[in-house]
């Protein structure tokens, strides 16, 4: 066996593994994983929180590889031509899988639909065109978020496209119509807010590997405190016409601690108008 493609084999044994022990590791708890709460005993999510991890990649196992969109090599894959300019930048980091199980339950027609979005990163991931990134992905893009609750209300504000989120306390029913965010109905389980996510369109990704859903998907989404700075998120999604079962991931969040922590604005519209609409100049830009 090559050299190259053995040290690749023992990246990958290695990375499932590590998901493994991660899957069986058990949140603490007791003493020691108290949060910090507000008057009515709630605990207190307010703040900037963030995940560390590449699942905004691929939510499954990954090895490292020169870019997320590739071409065939005169000996391996190399970068596409829209991205080696890149170079290192645009390398897709190793990371292990947030998946439970490390296995995405696709049906037959779904998992041909993820390949092709995979091979044609570079011209479908709705991230690039700085559409609102939906749920779950919004909580692991490598941008913070905001929670910002009471008694009374409870509110997320992304810095990534400054896509929010109000979460009803009480259930308004169903969502009018389905949107890029879709409609949260959050309840507390005891120090956990459990939200479930409905109404969203079909147009969101579950992060740059392709991975996808139909506007059929609910998402129930469990944020459990683990101590005064981090939590427990949990997701799970449901959608009959794209997956055969029910499938979770799960990843801690951290809360940033520096006291002039803030969420910092990247509306990226502006940034993406050469993009979408720069082939409509009367003389494009070459």
């Amino acid at each position: 066996m090559p050299r190259a493609v053995r040290e690749c084999s023992i990246a990958f044994v290695t990375a499932v593994v590590v998901a493994a022990a991660f899957w069986a590791a058990t949140p603490a708890t007791g003493q020691a994983a108290r949060p910090a709460r507000l008057a009515d005993g709630k605990p207190n999510l307010n703040g900037i929180w963030q995940a560390l991890n590449t699942a905004n990649y691929d939510v499954l196992s990954h090895n490292a590889k020169a870019a997320m969109a590739l071409r065939p090599g005169p000996v391996v894959p190399v970068p596409a031509a829209a991205v080696i300019a890149f170079g290192a930048i645009g390398a897709v980091p190793g990371g292990i899988g947030v998946v439970e199980g490390d296995e995405i339950p696709y049906l037959p027609e779904a998992a041909k639909k993820q390949k092709a979005n995979q091979e044609d990163w570079v011209n479908l991931d709705p991230e690039i065109k700085c559409y609102l990134p939906g749920v779950p992905r919004a909580n692991y893009l490598p941008h913070p978020f905001q929670i910002l609750h009471s008694d009374k209300a409870i509110f997320f504000s992304y810095e990534f496209a400054g896509a929010v989120r109000n979460i009803y306390l009480k259930d308004p029913g169903e969502a009018p119509i389905d949107s890029w965010m879709g409609q949260s109905v959050g309840k507390w389980e005891g120090d956990t807010l459990v939200v479930t996510v409905t109404g969203m369109n079909d147009q969101t990704w579950f992060d740059r590997a392709g991975n996808h859903h139909s506007e059929q998907m609910k998402v129930v989404e469990r944020y459990t405190p683990q101590g005064p700075d981090h939590l427990w998120y949990e997701a799970t999604i449901e959608d009959p016409a794209t997956f055969s079962r029910p499938w979770k991931i799960r990843m801690p969040l951290y809360r940033h601690i520096n006291p002039n922590a803030r969420l910092n604005q990247f509306k990226c519209v502006e940034f993406v108008e050469e993009l979408m609409y720069g082939k409509f100049r009367k003389q494009p830009v070459q």
